[in-house]
């Protein structure tokens, strides 16, 4: 519980950016995969990046490629995603999820998941 905590979220024009940040445990961080999904109303949730523990291989969904970028401090214990360009339908609420399999995360799979943080792009 209160392992994964994210931030950042809130409302923004299109063309604009956000940055959301999760902070972990140190227990999680130190050796997991970390990754961002987002779920809209009606829609199913989907991973939009990842990143391998040693921040060495990171994947992208499509729909945010070239315009989200996924990092993280290891000393923070902190992942983020960088958003811009963002567009009305990027408007989802944002989870912070972990796993120790790393090839898990874009398949939807999670250990450890956030409580989620809201994104409303308007045009």
């Amino acid at each position: 519980q209160g392992q994964l905590v994210e931030s950042g979220g809130g409302l923004v024009q299109a063309g604009g950016s956000l940055r959301l940040s999760c902070a972990a445990s140190r227990r999680i961080f130190s050796s997991y995969a970390m990754g961002w999904f987002r779920q809209a109303p009606g829609k199913e949730r989907e991973c939009v990046a990842a990143i391998i523990w040693t921040g060495g291989s990171t994947y992208y969904a499509d729909s945010v490629k070239g315009r989200f970028t996924i990092s993280r401090d290891n000393a923070k214990n902190t992942v983020y995603l960088q958003m811009n360009s963002l567009k009305p339908e990027d408007t989802a609420n944002y989870y912070c999820a972990a796993t120790a399999r790393y090839s898990d995360l874009p398949r939807g799979y999670g250990d450890y998941w956030g409580q989620g943080t809201q994104v409303t792009v308007s045009s």
